[in-house]
C-alpha cells in the first residue's frame, strides 16, 4: 500500500515537514508496511520556501540582506542544483512580522532587501525564481526591487536613487545593462490590482501604516507611468499586481515574473499530481479546516485533486469545522484537538496529539483503503 502524506504547516506549532513525520509514525503503525510518500506543501503564503525546498530536496542559503526598514538581517532562499531554482517569500526579508518591534513608517519601508535576495539567487545562476509574496510590509510597488536590480532613475538629465518619499521627481527609468534571463514564478492568491478602490494601498496599506492614500497613489501610478513609457510594459491592471503593496506589479515589471495560484505552484514543482495519482490513499491537512480553507488552500486543493482522480483522502487538522462544503471534499475528517484542552496545551503537543489522533481512527481508516 502507497500512502502519500501531502500537508501543509500546523501554523504555530509544526512546519509541514515535521508534521509529516508524525503523520508518517503514526500511519506506519495503522499500516504494517505500507510505503508513504511524504510530499510537504503551502499555498504561497509562510512555509511555501521550506515546503517546496524539502520536497525538492534542496539546500538552504543565506544571505545579508535588508528588513523593511533598512536594518541588516540575513534572510535564506531554498536552492535546487539539478535545476538551478532558487525557492523564496518576500516576507523573509520585507515582511512584516520583521519589523514588528519598531513603529510602522509606510512611507520608508521597502522592498530593497526582497530585491538583494533576487539579486542573490540571479548572481548564483538562478535559471528558475520560485517566490511567496505574502506577508509583506512595503507600499512601494517594487520600487526597492527595481533599485536592486540595477534599475536607473534619472532626475532632470542626472542618476538619482529614489526613495518613495522622492520617487515623483524621477522623469525617466532605464534598464539595468545586463540582467540575466531567469523565469520568475510569483504565488499571488489575490486578484487585486494596483491602483484604485481594490489596489493595494487602498485595500492593504492600513494593516502597514498607510493613512493618506492619495500620497501612496500618485507615487505607484507615477512608477506604473515610468514603466509603460521607458520600459513598454504597464501590469499595473494584471490580476494580482497590487498584491504585497503592489510587489506584484513590480515583479512583472522589472523581472518579467508571471503570477499563479501558491498552490497551483507548489503542486507543479513538487509533481503532486503524479504522486496522488500514485498513492492509493492521500492524506492531507493544516492547523485548521474551515470554510475559509475552500478558498484557495493547500489541503482542499489537494483532496480536489485527489476527487479528480479518484483517491480517497483523509484531512487531518487541529481542528475541523463541521461543514457540509467542507465535508464534501475529504472521505474523513479527523481533529486532532481534544474538546477540553486549553489551545496553548493542544499547540505544544501537536506532534503527539497527531499520531494519538490518526491511531485512534485506525479503523476508519482501514476501512477507506479496503
Amino acid at each position: 500500500m502507497r500512502i502519500l502524506i501531502a500537508n501543509d504547516k500546523f501554523k504555530g506549532s509544526l512546519a509541514a515537514e515535521k508534521a509529516g513525520f508524525h503523520l508518517k509514525n503514526s500511519l506506519e503503525e495503522v499500516f504494517p508496511g505500507a510505503a508513504c510518500d511524504l510530499c510537504p506543501i503551502a499555498d504561497g503564503g509562510e512555509g511555501t520556501a521550506s515546503a517546496m525546498t524539502t520536497a525538492l530536496a534542496g539546500e538552504w542559503v543565506k544571505t545579508e540582506t535588508r528588513d523593511a526598514h533598512g536594518r541588516p538581517l540575513q534572510a535564506p532562499f531554498g536552492w535546487i542544483p539539478t535545476s538551478a531554482t532558487a525557492v523564496m517569500e518576500m516576507s523573509s526579508a520585507s515582511g512584516l512580522a520583521i519589523v514588528q518591534d519598531i513603529e510602522l513608517n509606510p512611507f520608508k519601508a521597502s522592498t530593497l532587501g526582497t530585491g538583494i535576495l533576487l539579486q542573490s539567487a540571479l548572481r548564483r545562476g538562478a535559471k528558475h525564481i520560485l517566490i511567496g509574496i505574502g506577508g509583506s510590509a512595503t507600499n512601494d510597488g517594487g520600487l526597492g526591487v527595481a533599485l536592486a536590480l540595477g534599475y536607473q532613475f534619472k532626475r532632470q538629465g542626472q542618476d538619482f536613487s529614489p526613495t518613495l518619499e522622492t520617487l515623483l521627481e524621477a522623469d525617466q527609468i532605464e534598464r539595468p545593462a545586463t540582467l540575466p534571463s531567469c523565469e520568475l514564478i510569483v504565488a499571488c492568491d489575490v486578484d487585486n490590482p494596483l491602483l484604485g478602490p481594490r489596489g493595494a494601498t487602498r485595500i492593504y496599506g492600513p494593516q502597514k501604516g498607510v493613512r493618506d492614500f492619495a500620497w501612496f497613489e500618485r507615487r505607484l501610478e507615477h512608477l506604473a507611468d515610468l514603466a509603460r513609457r521607458d520600459l513598454g510594459v504597464d501590469p499595473r491592471d494584471i490580476p494580482g499586481a497590487g498584491a504585497a503593496g503592489g510587489l506584484g506589479f513590480g515583479l512583472m515589471a522589472f523581472l518579467g515574473g508571471r503570477l499563479v495560484s501558491g498552490f497551483d505552484m507548489v503542486a507543479a514543482q513538487v509533481g503532486l499530481e503524479a504522486r496522488v495519482a500514485a498513492a492509493d490513499l492521500v492524506i492531507t491537512g493544516e492547523g485548521r479546516l474551515d470554510e475559509q480553507s475552500l478558498q484557495g488552500k493547500g489541503p482542499v486543493g489537494v483532496a480536489r485533486l485527489a476527487r479528480r482522480l479518484g483517491k480517497k483522502v483523509v484531512g487531518v487538522a487541529g481542528s475541523v469545522d463541521d461543514s457540509a462544503g467542507l465535508r464534501a471534499q475529504f472521505d474523513l475528517l479527523i481533529g486532532i484537538k481534544p474538546a477540553t484542552m486549553p489551545l496553548a496545551e493542544a499547540m505544544r503537543r501537536t506532534g503527539e496529539l497527531l499520531e494519538s489522533a490518526v491511531a485512534a481512527h485506525a479503523a476508519p481508516l482501514r476501512a477507506l483503503s479496503s
